[in-house]
């Protein structure tokens, strides 16, 4: 009934005691899917195999802009045969996190590109951390094509607001943090926006416009677990079962039952990482 569109599983700080009981309380949860979202090489790997062990996991493999500068040509090859694993649906996630610079910013910019590039060679989804860089990522996801007509004529259309088909860039925003006004951009451009946990905080205005401003077609929801725990939970680690609670607030927001947002959240996932079953 749930689809969390962003975890991770594969992090590295979980014990394999935590990681074992974290998939039983998943598995005992009203979740459906769960992404495993790489952000280095050896999180991309563990990704992957948790896609090839768990029936309801999937993988997105790529590397994160913290860890932009250990990338060389060797590991963005690796990316690449990952990417043609099974149950391997997007690349990410990648972008650009021009607040805590962990890489230098013309080193993210270099390796942001350069997956983007990655993703339209492959066909493939990608899925953006985007962090104080609204507009130079969308400069560089304008730039390196991945709105472009070409890119949209790869994926089927979706259907947007009142069922009117439309061209989808495949272009995820994962744990949105941007104005209700660049949601709506992103959206015209073809891409899609995941709400995470913030959006329960209690002075977290600016989600919670964008929720209000997006039509339910273009969103997901998602954890980001272990981090960004959403309220009763804050405070505490996150887990994807805990992505019940954003789906209750985006349905409060939304004005609409929390069943119908549940459904509808994990139709677009689905529809977003191609997933058939």
């Amino acid at each position: 009934m749930l689809f969390d569109s962003h975890a991770h599983i594969n992090n590295d700080t979980f014990s394999n005691e935590e990681r074992e009981a974290l998939i039983s309380d998943i598995e005992a949860s009203d979740l459906s899917y769960v992404m495993d979202i790489g952000f280095d090489l050896q999180s991309s790997l563990l990704a992957v195999k948790h896609a090839s062990e768990l029936p309801w996991c999937y993988a997105a493999v790529g590397v994160h802009p913290h860890d932009a500068k250990t990338m060389d040509e060797a590991m963005l090859e690796s990316i690449r045969e990952l990417a043609a694993k099974d149950k391997v649906q997007a690349i990410g996630e990648i972008g650009l996190d021009f607040y805590y610079n962990h890489s230098d910013q013309d080193v993210q910019e270099y390796w942001f590109r350069r997956q983007i590039q990655l993703a339209n060679e492959l066909k493939m989804p990608i899925v953006i951390h985007s962090r104080e860089a609204d507009q130079k990522t969308m400069d560089i996801l304008k730039e390196e094509g991945a709105f472009t007509d070409e890119r949209k004529s790869w994926f089927p259309m979706r259907k947007g607001a009142g069922g009117v088909l439309e061209k989808d860039a495949r272009v995820l925003l994962h744990c949105f943090s941007g104005s209700r006004e660049l949601g709506q951009q992103y959206v015209k451009l073809g891409a899609t926006l995941s709400i995470a946990g913030p959006v329960t905080y209690k002075n977290n205005r600016k989600t919670t416009e964008v929720v209000e401003a997006i039509p339910l077609e273009y969103l997901l929801v998602e954890t980001d677990s272990p981090y960004l725990t959403p309220v009763p939970f804050r405070g505490k680690k996150n887990k994807p079962p805990y992505v019940e609670h954003t789906t209750r607030r985006v349905a409060i927001i939304k004005g609409m039952q929390y069943e119908e947002v549940a459904e509808a959240t994990l139709k677009n996932a689905k529809v977003f990482f191609d997933i058939e079953d």
